[in-house]
């Protein structure tokens, strides 16, 4: 199998040496036939999520499909403006030269993607993959398989496989794509996936991007918009049924409203997904058995006020709400990645921000409050990958934000033009002139040490 793996590599480096992705022509009509075998299996597509996931088409339309046709017609229209060489200033002391520097691709992009959103963080990253020029293997999740074999047939109709080539497979098929020599690996998912792949990473000194999650908070101040705030929150948190990395993972509300706050919360998520939500044709199921099993364990011991029912014949869990100050609790542990949420009450800011402080470093904020010294000291002092001031996740999808955690929430940005740098190696070049030679350079000029000290000072 390996083998074969390696043939497929050779195969794409081959295509890399022989230009055929590296002009601006090339890179759009690839990006034009990405766009235009989406949409030829686009029902295709939402089918499978929905048999995957539970997903209905507005939301496999909107967060994963929709998404990804956005990335593309984005990288239309820039990359011819994001591929000119970028100049910048030359020093004194190199009279005469100018600077500038050139993105040039970094060759065979392995692209390892996830099962939450698992057309969206395949093809997303692709997108900047291609758009930079290089050539790409996406190992889809073995977890989704219906949607693994839509993005199999989408590449496959719109490239041949030594430019871009899909990969389906268990966790083996990832391990033996990881022992190849690839340019570039692009890995979203869990923290102890993400150390094995940094780990294999390191191997060749590849450079590497972690997309990774953790414990991402929210906080609920006591001049916030409560009504708002809880149903930005609910959808936020229970779209995808909490299976999304950005989620806010646990909310801190201020004591002074916490009492409305969570009966605005509950009505928002019964406007949202109705009194039977386990029968909700719109709400997304939990992907397998062992996640179903493992977040319903997350809910014993804990102060259930909201919810709680599940279906494990059809791996259903509703919108559930705990509340506790228990930081010992397995809730407060790890990442929840599901459809529960707990509600901790505060009294003092400084408080909760050096907990936080104590705890790793989330993906993401979230912060509802109207007063702008508190939103400025809650951004500026905390360190997170990304976030919003009075809503949740919508950073997420902007183009002109770029997108990524920092240390155990990972490592490197990426969506829009920030995709493109990404995917990039910005080359350095200094042109010289001949027309003249300053000589101070040089250990033959008298008194040359004298002019060097005075321009390097």
């Amino acid at each position: 199998m390996t083998n074969r793996y390696n043939e497929l590599l050779q195969k794409q480096k081959a295509f890399l040496h022989a230009q055929n992705s590296r002009s601006a022509d090339s890179r759009k009509t690839a990006l034009r036939r990405l766009y235009l075998s989406i949409r030829k299996h686009e029902q295709q597509i939402i089918r499978a999520l929905q048999q995957d996931l539970h997903k209905s088409e507005l939301e496999a339309y909107s967060s994963e499909v929709g998404i990804v046709l956005s990335e593309i017609s984005y990288a239309l229209k820039h990359l011819s403006g994001w591929m000119q060489p970028e100049k910048v200033r030359t020093p004194i002391t190199h009279w005469g030269a100018k600077s500038y520097t050139l993105p040039e691709p970094y060759g065979v992009v392995l692209i390892i993607s996830p099962w939450n959103f698992p057309f969206q963080l395949a093809l997303s990253p692709l997108v900047g993959a291609i758009a930079a020029g290089n050539t790409a293997i996406i190992k889809p999740s073995e977890l989704t398989p219906r949607t693994s074999a839509i993005i199999a047939a989408v590449a496959a109709d719109a490239f041949d496989s030594d430019y871009v080539a899909v990969v389906e497979g268990d966790a083996d098929a990832s391990r033996q794509l990881l022992e190849l020599q690839t340019d570039y690996i692009f890995f979203t998912g869990g923290n102890a996936v993400g150390k094995i792949v940094m780990e294999a990473a390191s191997r060749w000194l590849t450079p590497v991007t972690l997309e990774l999650g953790g414990k991402s908070p929210c906080i609920v101040h006591h001049d916030a918009s409560v009504k708002t705030a809880a149903k930005r929150i609910a959808w936020g948190k229970f779209m995808n049924a909490g299976q999304t990395c950005v989620a806010p993972d646990y909310l801190y509300v201020h004591e002074q409203i916490l009492e409305v706050f969570l009966a605005e919360l509950k009505l928002a998520i019964t406007e949202l997904y109705g009194k039977d939500p386990l029968h909700n044709v719109n709400y997304t199921h939990i992907v397998n058995e062992r996640h179903f099993d493992r977040l319903v364990r997350m809910q014993d011991g804990g102060n259930l006020i909201f919810g709680g029912q599940y279906d494990r014949s059809r791996l259903c869990i509703a919108p559930t709400l705990l509340l506790t100050e228990d930081w010992n609790h397995p809730i407060m542990q790890e990442e929840i990645f599901g459809p529960i949420l707990p509600i901790v009450a505060y009294r003092d800011l400084d408080e909760i921000m050096n907990n936080m402080k104590a705890q790793a470093k989330p993906l993401a904020l979230y912060i509802f409050s109207e007063d702008r010294s508190v939103q400025n000291k809650l951004t500026e002092t905390l360190s997170f990958g990304g976030g919003c001031i009075n809503d949740t996740v919508y950073h997420f999808t902007n183009p002109y934000l770029p997108f990524g955690g920092v240390g155990a929430s990972g490592m490197g940005a990426y969506h829009g033009k920030h995709s493109f740098e990404l995917f990039s190696h910005r080359k350095s070049i200094l042109k010289q002139t001949t027309a003249f030679d300053l000589p101070f350079r040089y250990p033959s000029m008298k008194n040359g040490l004298s002019w060097i000290k005075r321009f390097l000072k």
